[in-house]
This record gives C-alpha cells, sequence and structure tokens, in this order.
C-alpha cells in the first residue's frame, strides 16, 4: 500500500491558487438554484447559512445566481444582492461559511430577456435587440413562454453596468471572497454574444467586438471593487436552447476570441460549462475544455457531467486547475470527504431541487462508513 498523503497522489484534493483565491482543494462547488428564498424580498435565510455552511469542505463555493438588481429577476424565489436586507443575509451566510473554514464567491445574474412580466410588475424584459429567445420561464404561475423583450437603451446598458458594479460592492461588504459573473445559458450577457439575439448597430453589436462589449464592461466595473484578482467568470460556448443559441462553430470562433481578450483583465478563473454528455454516465469531452485552455491564460475550473475519476484526469491532465461539480454536492454535502475517503456518493431527489423549505436542502447526511 502507498504510504504517500492523499494530496500527493489525488490532484483533486491539492490546494490550488486561483487568482487571489487560495484553494485547500480542487472541489468547487457549482451554482445551483434552489429557489428557497421564498420571502418577498428575495432575502437568503437562515436555511441558506446552513446549506452553505454544510458545503464549507469545498475548495470554493460558488452560490447561486444572485439577482443584480430588480430588473435582472427572471426565476422564483432566488436571492437578490441589492437590497440591505439581503446584504444582512448573505452577511450570516459567509460567516458561517468561513467560521467552518470555507470560501465563497457571490454569482451575479441577470435574466434579460429570458425573464417574464410576471417577474417584472408587468413590464416587458429587456434585451439587446427586439427578439424574442423562445425560452421558458419559471413564473409564481409556472414556465411560461417567453415574449419579445423591448431594445435596451444606451442608458439602460450604462445602467445595468453600474448594477453589477453595486452588486458586487454589496457582496464585498457581504464578507464574500469574490464574485462570479454569469454569463452562461440563455441569460443577458449571452444573449449579447449571440448574433441571431443582438442585431444592434451601435457600440454594443455590430460584430463579434461590439458583442462582447458588455460582458468587458461588466468585468471592469466588477473588478475595480476588489483588491487583486477575485472575479471569476462563468461562460457556456456549448449552450444549445430555445432555437437562437447553437454550438456552431461561428459560435465556437467568437468565444475564442472573447476568451483570448479576458486575458486583459483582472480576471481570477474562468468557469467553463463544457458540452452535454453524450450518453449518461459517459467522459466529459476533454478537448471542448482543452480548446479554451490553450487561449486563457489564468486557471480554468471545468464543469459538467465530471466523477471523481475523471475530474482527477481532467486536473492530472493539465486540462483544467479545478472542477465543479453541481449534482453531487446537493445531496453530498461532505462530497470532498467522500472523495478522500474513497466513499459512495449519494444520489439526490430531483422532486425537491426547487420544492422550497428543508427538505431535500439540508437534510442529506454525511458519510458515516
Amino acid at each position: 500500500m502507498s504510504t504517500m498523503p492523499p494530496t500527493t497522489r489525488e490532484p483533486l484534493l491539492r490546494s490550488a491558487d486561483l487568482g487571489d483565491l487560495q484553494l485547500p482543494n480542487r472541489v468547487v462547488m457549482a451554482p445551483l438554484t434552489r429557489a428557497r428564498a421564498a420571502d418577498r424580498g428575495l432575502v437568503p435565510t437562515e436555511l441558506h447559512a446552513v446549506y452553505y455552511g454544510q458545503r464549507a469542505g469545498a475548495g470554493l463555493i460558488v452560490t447561486e445566481g444572485t439577482w443584480v438588481s430588480e430588473r435582472a429577476i427572471g426565476f422564483v424565489n432566488v436571492p437578490g444582492i441589492y437590497s440591505e436586507q439581503q446584504v444582512a443575509g448573505w452577511r450570516r451566510v459567509t460567516e458561517v461559511v468561513h467560521a467552518l473554514g470555507g470560501r465563497i464567491v457571490l454569482q451575479l445574474w441577470h435574466t434579460g430577456a429570458a425573464s417574464h412580466p410576471d417577474h417584472l410588475r408587468g413590464a416587458v424584459p429587456a434585451g439587446p435587440s427586439a427578439v424574442n429567445p423562445h425560452e421558458k420561464s419559471f413564473t409564481p404561475g409556472g414556465f411560461k413562454d417567453t415574449v419579445t423583450p423591448r431594445e435596451m437603451t444606451v442608458a439602460d446598458i450604462e445602467e445595468t453596468v453600474t448594477a453589477y458594479r453595486v452588486a458586487a460592492l454589496n457582496a464585498w461588504r457581504a464578507g464574500f471572497d469574490g464574485v462570479e459573473i454569469h454569463a452562461v445559458g440563455p441569460f443577458l450577457i449571452p444573449q449579447f454574444l449571440n448574433p441571431r439575439l443582438n442585431l444592434r448597430s451601435d457600440a454594443y453589436g455590430g460584430g463579434r467586438a461590439g458583442r462582447r462589449r458588455l460582458l468587458l464592461e461588466i468585468t471592469d466595473a466588477v473588478a475595480d471593487v476588489w483588491e487583486g484578482r477575485r472575479v471569476g467568470v462563468r461562460l457556456s460556448p456549448y449552450w444549445a436552447s430555445g432555437g437562437r443559441f447553437t454550438a456552431d462553430e461561428e459560435t465556437l470562433a467568437d468565444y475564442d476570441a472573447l476568451v483570448a481578450e479576458l486575458n486583459r483583465l483582472p480576471v481570477a478563473y474562468l468557469h467553463l460549462r463544457g458540452r452535454d454528455l453524450a450518453a449518461p454516465g459517459s467522459t466529459p469531452d476533454f478537448e471542448a475544455f482543452a480548446r479554451y485552455r490553450r487561449l486563457f491564460d489564468g486557471p480554468l475550473i471545468a464543469n459538467l457531467g465530471f466523477d471523481h475519476a475523471s475530474a482527477n484526469a481532467a486536473i492530472g491532465a493539465g486540462i483544467a486547475d479545478a472542477v465543479s461539480f453541481g449534482t453531487h454536492f446537493i445531496a453530498n454535502p461532505d462530497l470532498v470527504t467522500r472523495f478522500a475517503l474513497g466513499h459512495d456518493l449519494a444520489a439526490g431527489d430531483p422532486d425537491t431541487y426547487y420544492s422550497g423549505g428543508a427538505g431535500g436542502y439540508v437534510d442529506y447526511p454525511v458519510s458515516s462508513g
């Protein structure tokens, strides 16, 4: 039997630096919308503190996507970071996580045209252009089709960038170790990156450089709040949905240029959502991550479909510096311990993912074997 310590033989359990974020291991908790902020003010509760505290063994926790403003809302019971009550609620979360030795960053989210009037007191959502993304929005009345948005004015865009900056400042006040910019899926930032949704001819459209301007301005504004490198960016170049988002070569080339451009900004890490698995239980496509690994000079977190073995393999091969896990962290609050001891993983209950309350949220047991 080998006498080497686990941190020597297992890449996942080695420490890592992501910018100025120092991680004791490379097991990252991915952002997971859990719809537990059921109060009218969308304020994190004691349940959130328990939930994130239970998972403080992660090398880094990335919180659920969190609204940067009331105009950003596009999903039920998701907390915000734009009010004093929300800042106080999140401060309780960070205090618990830090007391248990963890590190936690807040993910900043805006749904843009993928929202619905039901979330916005009857107002029409705004997006890069007046083009319906043909998505579904989870409203208080269930899933509803998106509508044709109004085109954002330049003043709207400037207000949105400011909202991100204020949200980052509020995250700092709440005690977070940094923030992550949500630029995945069919939401506001990817809408601006998408030539089928962004038909603008001004400085925020008209070509690849214009379409990425919003993300770069948000990144600059958010990074200005933090000393050093404490801002991550999460991208999903392989996302496909609604007929408007396709992972064709033109899209991937656009992301090639965007990722290379991120090198000039003080980004702590790139958090990359890979391709959907070819089949349940199959190995993630390492080349999908390697494509952007070659373009980005900083640390990279790989996400989507990894298990213990494939995550170790990706880090060991130099494809990623860390791997984030979503579903596994739902049912395994002690995921790092289970990996370290080689214990089996528990399965989650999808019926409780967005159901509200403690059930399926904070009642998963830790491993005892």
